[in-house]
């Protein structure tokens, strides 16, 4: 059964504002912290990873997957979903700018794996794509998630 990132997000953040890709991580990372999937410390990881190996987190044009290597600062699995009302460029020449940023705690491989797999789905929908670059509510997020989710079952 794949996963449903409606139910799966524990953080809901639109129309946020970011000076630059840290700012972005970070507002991913404190809705992790929100949700209780992880430490303070898991945000500065994924700020941390992406110093080390580059803009890899941007995963598709306009979104960011901000993540970092399971750890004991992530608690439990978690997701945050954070649009950024002015786009902010990582240093991607394909992907930037962002205007999506998804935090992702995994305790493991396989967790990870699953959240790919889901967001693969959405992102290859154009049309949900379209709904979500303007939903304005975390409502409105979670009935298009939850539309996928519906349809794909």
């Amino acid at each position: 059964m794949a996963l449903n990132l409606a139910e799966a997000l524990s953080s809901i953040e639109t129309r946020a504002e970011a000076a630059d890709w840290r700012a972005a991580i970070r507002l991913a990372g404190a809705g992790l912290v929100a949700g209780g999937a992880t430490t303070d410390a898991y945000t500065d990881e994924m700020i941390d990873a992406v110093e080390k190996h580059g803009p890899y987190i941007v995963i598709a044009p306009g979104v960011a997957l901000a993540h970092s290597r399971p750890s004991p600062a992530v608690l439990t699995g978690g997701l945050s979903w954070v649009s950024l009302a002015t786009p902010v460029e990582f240093g991607n020449k394909a992907n930037d700018p962002v205007t999506l940023v998804i935090g992702l705690a995994a305790k493991d491989h396989d967790a990870h794996l699953q959240v790919m797999r889901a967001l693969a789905g959405v992102l290859s929908d154009g049309p949900a794509m379209k709904r979500l670059a303007v939903a304005d509510t975390a409502d409105e997020v979670r009935a298009v998630l939850g539309d996928l989710a519906a349809a794909a079952a």
